[in-house]
């Protein structure tokens, strides 16, 4: 888990986008196999006369191969408490001061088939169920990464992804790739062209950090699974619809995509007019060795067009007209745009370290991702072989999110945004420690003790600091 260089598993209309797929198809020009057919069975030692021949259609026959068949499961659940904090005021959004609790619960089925040479079919039914704190209030980067913005102690059943994932061989080295969840085992190779269509989460793909990327078992705080002022496309739950090319060659790798946003600012339903709204995604990888250990350093540009209220409009619109301050007043179609730095990098055999720092214009409404308009993070992780405990983990990580000034003066003079409105604003970037100790209870279950540190939570100075804690149990097969 913690091998930077190892393969992930998961994984416009514009001009700009136009040249990043010609670039990409470009440099595809030999094609070769995608995967090598499977070893013909030994010949039967019966005579001729006893064989009974395979009268399936041959393609019923493949269909039926246990090899060309994955299946995985996993389940979390997510226990977490705050106790009473200090607060010289409270607003419509804003964490509540006294003690609460709050969880959430997931299970999700992976499911696989093989198509035809390098073609891979994959299904997640997904169930959840939480009572998540404060109605998801109060904090820039929320912290529990398993909630989801419309879930509620109902269980609900849903489709979380359905995609199909082609890969071109274009030659180079062959590495060995272990099977896992939406992930077929067998050999890869390091030239290689992968196109990805239909619905996915957009970090399935992208800012795939080796060491904070994963709340099922990694860190709890939204701003350390991905970059927190990333905003990126993707319903309430937290998954699109939409396209991603992916160019690998060697040590380098380039990815584009072009996702649905949700119809309405952080909704369910998503708008399937991809030429209309849309957020674009374009990152570039290089892998290295330092010191002999292995690393990746990402760069990633980003654009979501979307029907956006800006803040100084909201602002503008109600000193003109005597109303409410509100971002619905204001919405029309705007772009959003920022970038994204990761790094992860192996410092010994079981220590890595990572670090990431996110930023957007700051001019509208948050649409689908967390409240942050700039994030920088850092952190270390390391597996337990020095106490015996090789599959256990142990990690601790630094979090400073920050606001832009349009959204300070809007959230200072009462507004509301969809995770934050405290009613008044004494701004200070809002500080995150996170430490977690995650224990291998036996192979494929882990049970999880997290703790973070919040200082000016909501980026108010005026409230807090608050400690949460919370216990995670997490099961997969």
């Amino acid at each position: 888990m913690l091998d930077a260089g190892a393969v992930p598993l998961r994984r416009s209309i514009s001009l700009s986008s136009r040249f990043a797929l010609a670039t990409i198809a470009g440099a595809a020009l030999v094609v070769t196999p995608a995967w090598a057919d499977p070893p013909a069975p030994e010949v039967s030692p019966e005579p001729p006369s006893e064989v009974q021949a395979d009268r399936r259609p041959a393609w019923l026959a493949r269909a039926l191969r246990p090899e060309d068949w994955n299946a995985n499961f996993q389940a979390t659940y997510v226990w977490q408490m705050h106790p009473d904090f200090s607060a010289a005021y409270d607003g419509p959004h804003s964490l509540r001061p006294q003690h609460e609790t709050g969880y959430t619960l997931t299970a999700t089925l992976f499911l696989g088939h093989r198509l035809w040479r390098g073609a891979e079919l994959f299904f997640n039914p997904e169930i959840i169920q939480s009572a998540p704190l404060s109605d998801l209030h109060g904090l820039g980067g929320l912290s529990n990464g398993e909630n989801q913005k419309s879930g509620d102690p109902t269980a609900r059943l849903y489709s979380a992804r359905a995609f199909l994932r082609q890969t071109i061989r274009l030659g180079g080295n062959e590495a060995p790739v272990e099977a896992g969840p939406n992930q077929f085992g067998g050999q890869v190779s390091s030239r290689r062209l992968v196109v990805t269509v239909g619905q996915i989460a957009l970090i399935d793909i992208f800012d795939n950090n080796a060491f904070a990327h994963d709340p099922r078992i990694q860190f709890f705080n939204w701003a350390l699974f991905a970059h927190g002022a990333s905003d990126y496309a993707a319903d309430a739950r937290g998954y699109t619809v939409g396209f991603a090319v992916e160019y690998y060659r060697d040590v380098w790798a380039f990815r584009f995509g072009h996702f649905a946003q949700p119809k309405e600012s952080n909704g369910l339903a998503l708008d399937y007019r991809l030429w209309a709204h849309f957020g674009e995604n374009l990152e570039v990888e290089h892998q290295h060795a330092l010191w002999g250990r292995k690393g990746s350093v990402r760069l990633m540009s980003f654009l979501n067009y979307a029907k956006m209220g800006g803040f100084r409009d909201a602002l503008a619109y109600a000193a003109a007209t005597g109303g409410t301050l509100e971002l619905a007043n204001v919405r029309r179609d705007r772009a959003k745009l920022g970038l994204g730095v990761g790094l992860d990098q192996n410092l010994t055999r079981d220590l890595g370290l990572f670090g990431r720092f996110s930023w957007n214009d700051g001019r509208t409404e948050t649409y689908a991702f967390a409240e942050i308009d700039q994030s920088l993070t850092t952190g270390l992780a390391m597996r337990g072989r020095l106490w015996f405990r090789p599959r256990d983990t142990i990690a601790a990580a630094f979090v400073q999110n920050g606001l832009s000034d349009p959204h300070r003066d809007y959230l200072a003079a009462g507004g509301l945004g969809n995770f934050l409105g405290d009613g008044q604003l004494t701004y200070q970037p809002e500080r995150v420690f996170e430490a977690y100790y995650s224990f291998s209870a036996f192979a494929g279950m882990w049970l999880t003790l997290d703790g973070q540190y919040v200082m000016n939570p909501g980026y108010n100075a005026d409230r807090g600091p608050v400690t949460l804690v919370a216990c995670r149990l997490h099961f997969e097969y």
